[in-house]
């Protein structure tokens, strides 16, 4: 569905590459997890996949990113929104309405959506991430993690093949982070919608998403099923990536010769296989 091949890109007046040489390929029902220390190019790779950069920002621009065998290069951000949503990491500076009923129309109505489908779309959009009952509700009456499912709906409502996301629960608690999760999940398994999530907690990655990809200096370094590039958690902690101390300790295991099974990534899958090797 995407396929990234050799690609490098430099800002205007940057110093170095954000993004050195990266290929990547990210199948139809993927739910890709992005995780890297800050400056490493996540948001800059987000911007190439969708087309923003090259044509927003200014740059030097090598290789090719293609969406559907489109190449980005040779077409606009606006044609490519329809294949491709975007959630920005400021939530806030994405909402262009008062109402949440017109902060999901307003897409609809831009793109030129034929108005027989619109308020199949609307309700179809807004019961998807769950927040029907907020049809009626002020922007600014809604709390962050409200704000996020509406920003989601938009998007949604206009039926992309992929949702990106820049680090969508940032300014959210343990728990409204979690029901973000379980709303990409639903909309990965139910609707068939690609995910790629860049985000910071790594813990909430590693319970959700199939595959991982770890950035570090304009890089892609690891790439691949959350379970195998969890297997590196020593190296990430050399570039400041702190996985769970459950993994580190299935990987410390391991390292000795113990048989954990494979990288534990949560309390349960640590209890079950410390049960295994006292008793088996």
């Amino acid at each position: 569905m995407i396929h990234i091949e050799n690609l490098s890109f430099k800002y205007k007046n940057g110093r170095k590459p954000a993004l050195d040489n990266i290929s990547l390929t990210i199948h139809e029902g993927d739910f890709l997890g992005i995780i890297g220390g800050s400056g490493a190019g996540k948001t800059t790779l987000s911007y190439a996949i969708n087309g923003v950069i090259p044509h927003h920002f200014p740059g030097d621009f090598y290789g090719s990113v293609k969406v559907e065998n489109t190449d980005t290069f040779d077409t606009t951000p606006g044609s490519l929104s329809l294949k491709i949503g975007s959630v920005l990491q400021d939530i806030d500076s994405q909402m262009v309405s008062f109402v949440v009923e017109d902060e999901i129309l307003y897409g609809l109505e831009n793109f030129s959506i034929p108005g027989d489908e619109i308020e199949e779309r609307l309700l179809s959009a807004l019961e998807a991430v769950g927040i029907l009952p907020l049809r009626y509700r002020t922007i600014d009456s809604l709390s962050g993690g409200q704000k996020q499912k509406v920003a989601i709906a938009a998007i949604i409502a206009l039926r992309p093949k992929v949702l990106i996301l820049d680090e969508p629960t940032s300014e959210l608690d343990p728990k409204s982070s979690e029901q973000i999760f379980e709303l990409l999940k639903r909309l990965n398994e139910k609707y068939g919608i690609t995910i790629v999530v860049i985000e910071q907690k790594i813990m909430l990655l590693s319970e959700y998403v199939e595959k991982l990809a770890v950035m570090n200096k304009g890089r892609i370094i690891f790439s691949g099923n959350v379970r195998d590039v969890l297997g590196h958690s020593s190296e990430l902690e050399e570039i400041g990536i702190h996985c769970p101390r459950v993994v580190s300790l299935s990987n410390s295991l391991r390292d000795r010769g113990a048989d954990v099974g494979g990288v534990w990534i949560n309390l349960d899958e640590a209890e079950a296989g410390i049960r295994r090797m006292i008793y088996d």
